[in-house]
């Protein structure tokens, strides 16, 4: 049974499908199911969106932060050496061990020779102090300090080259293919560098956006003094655009200038990356390139809720004589902008169902398209289990069944 709906139409394109007073109600609710997501119900016309920008960066990419859908790249999955966006990963380890209750906001971090030495950007920590976490964590984020990044990798492995090993863990764990680390701070040396591309970049913001929640406030604090000094965050778009809250800079003569950057406005979150720019200013103006043209030409649109019944269809042999099927999961994907009335959806189950059904069962699939493309495909599941009928009511559906194949064209 193949059951399709647009706006103002829901049709059935299956032989022999009975139109029975519940096959025109499974129709009817598969078509409103899809249609409430709508704002109006008029037809839209074809979207028409312009090539993206000239981004003058070495690598790039601009990602919706919801759906992980990737509306621009360009060399996304070059290696490239990261500078201070090392400084994501150092963090989210950092919070990883937090979350898995082996490190405490307030746990006291002693502050070892080679941390305070640490050369480049600096939070200024004094050797032999003890520092906690917390302040370390916005010395990391807020004021890049390459010396709060090796004293938490001490603290946490006993050994920078040790956390150095469970960056690269955690890269492999959440897919970051074009990733090694080799230190917590990101500083090259003439011997080696630390390498990321554009497209782990934006793996790596949006695990830290979706699984630190909680912490991800830092990224957007502006300042952060310690021992009497105050330092601004170097992410100047947290200055001029309100919608930007997050997320980290870094500069070395290997890197160029790099900014990871997100932004959320309307419900739609962003992320973008940009590598290898030419001045601290020339990443601010490119970011801001890709995040305006995320906004103006897409948008985020939720399809379904969780647990959303999307019809409801006959069984046969069962205790009771239809059962609602829907889609289990929450599902938003990324469409151009005032697109979704344009959308059209297939649901394909099997044309008879039989009971017994178990809860959540896969009876079939639902397709979303928008002009030939495939939005999203899912599975629809059965939203409660049925038991098999009694010997009358499997006679009685059997002798139904006979009569229909009978009279269906």
């Amino acid at each position: 049974m193949s059951l399709i709906f647009m706006p103002f139409l829901a049709t059935t394109s299956t032989s022999g499908f009975s139109r029975s007073s519940s096959s025109t109600k499974s129709v009817l609710s598969l078509f409103l199911a899809v249609l409430m997501t709508a704002s109006n119900f008029s037809f839209a016309a074809p979207a028409i969106i312009p090539r993206p920008p000239e981004i003058a960066a070495t690598s790039y990419i601009l990602i919706d932060a919801r759906t992980g859908h990737i509306l621009v790249e360009e060399n996304a999955d070059e290696a490239l050496p990261p500078a201070s966006l090392t400084k994501i990963m150092t963090a989210y380890v950092a919070t990883e061990e937090i979350l898995n209750g082996n490190l405490a906001l307030t746990d006291k971090v002693h502050i070892s020779e080679k941390a305070w030495r640490m050369e480049g950007s600096k939070m200024f920590v004094g050797v032999d102090t003890l520092v906690e976490v917390e302040d370390l964590l916005r010395g990391i984020i807020i004021q890049s300090g390459n010396d709060a990044s090796v004293a938490i990798a001490e603290h946490i492995a006993g050994s920078e080259e040790a956390f150095a090993d469970m960056m690269n863990q955690y890269s492999e764990v959440l897919g970051m293919t074009e990733s090694f680390f080799m230190n917590s701070s990101g500083l090259d040396t003439e011997l080696y560098y630390n390498t990321m591309s554009a497209r782990d970049l934006a793996t790596l913001a949006r695990a830290t956006i979706n699984r630190h929640t909680e912490f991800y406030p830092l990224y957007a604090e502006r300042e952060f003094t310690y021992n009497n000094i105050r330092q601004s965050n170097r992410n100047s778009l947290l200055f001029r655009d309100r919608n930007v809250d997050g997320m980290k800079t870094g500069w070395t003569d290997a890197a160029g200038y790099c900014l990871v950057a997100s932004a959320e406005r309307e419900g739609m979150r962003l992320i973008s990356v940009v590598m290898g720019t030419a001045s601290e200013e020339a990443r601010a103006i490119e970011t801001q390139k890709l995040l305006t043209y995320g906004f103006r030409y897409y948008e985020t649109h939720k399809l379904y809720d969780s647990n959303q019944i999307l019809t409801n269809v006959p069984i046969y042999s069962g205790a009771q004589n239809s059962v609602d099927l829907g889609i289990e999961d929450e599902v938003y994907i990324t469409i151009p902008r005032g697109q979704a009335e344009a959308m059209t959806a297939t649901v394909d189950v099997d044309e008879i169902i039989r009971a017994p059904l178990s809860d959540r069962q896969i009876m079939g699939e639902v397709r979303v398209v928008l002009e030939n493309n495939i939005l999203y495909q899912g599975d629809v599941v059965s939203m409660q289990a049925v038991e098999q009928g009694g010997f009358l009511k499997r006679f009685v559906d059997w002798i139904t069944l006979v009569f229909s194949s009978m009279f269906s064209g």
